[in-house]
């Protein structure tokens, strides 16, 4: 599918399965805004794209306020956006509730829901201005089942997972909501669960973990007509039937 004329903003963009997205994108004709932390990571990637059709925006996404003006510099650049991919996320404090860092456990919220949030907020009177756009959340199986160590991912997963369907629910009539489970990827996050040694996600192989490229085509497959009966739904890359009908499998 092309997306020429598109414009696509994607937060967490700096790596995995962001930075995988991007180029995706970019290489289907889309305009991609790099939304990230680190600066000198999505530079370089703008770099390898093109500065014609890629912009970095340093950025954190749980600041509502630089969220805010990061799409405000996408439109007064391109004058649209068409597309917003809320993958930026972090799987720490990997602890025990009775030992998880307080300071820690509410940032991962405010990354994981409220970044989500921020995002959405953001964008919606740009979309709506135009009558139409996509808004897509990378969740996980951990939105919907409690793992030992993950109650800060799990329960701020779940968190984006509703908003997606109220979002769904508020404005489905004229935009496209969805959300994606990828399932294991192997990203920089894995190095992290590896290390902690807790719970069985911790004892995968990297040979068990998805490369990033196969939920980057999948967000690109939602953006099309193909992905219309899943409007407001959550899609599982678990799932046979979607890898086939998004080409990953045969």
């Amino acid at each position: 599918m092309m997306m020429n004329g598109k414009v696509v903003a994607i937060t967490g963009a700096s790596r995995g399965i962001g930075a995988a997205a991007a180029r995706v994108f970019a290489e289907t004709g889309a305009k991609v805004a790099l939304i990230a932390r680190s600066a000198a990571e999505i530079e370089a990637l703008v770099a390898e794209i093109g500065a014609d059709r890629a912009m970095a925006l340093a950025c954190d996404v749980a600041d509502a306020a630089a969220v805010s003006a990061a799409v405000a510099q996408i439109v007064a650049r391109w004058s649209q956006l068409d597309v917003l991919i809320n993958n930026a996320g972090m799987i720490e404090p990997i602890a025990r509730i009775e030992n998880a860092d307080p300071a820690l456990w509410a940032q991962a919220v405010q990354v994981n829901l409220a970044g989500v949030f921020n995002g959405i907020r953001a964008a919606l009177p740009v979309m709506k201005s135009a009558g139409a756009g996509t808004i897509i959340t990378i969740s996980s199986g951990a939105a919907h089942r409690p793992l030992e160590g993950w109650s800060a991912y799990c329960a701020s997963k779940a968190g984006a997972a509703m908003l997606t369907r109220a979002l769904h629910l508020e404005e489905g009539q004229w935009l496209r909501v969805m959300g994606l489970s990828p399932g294991t990827v192997a990203t920089g996050m894995q190095v992290q669960i590896k290390a902690s040694g807790i719970n069985p996600v911790s004892q995968l192989e990297v040979t068990d973990h998805i490369p990033a490229d196969w939920p980057a085509r999948a967000l690109l497959w939602m953006c099309g007509d193909g992905a219309e009966a899943w409007r407001g739904e959550e899609i599982s890359l678990r799932d046979e039937d979607i890898r086939r009908k998004v080409g990953l499998v045969a």
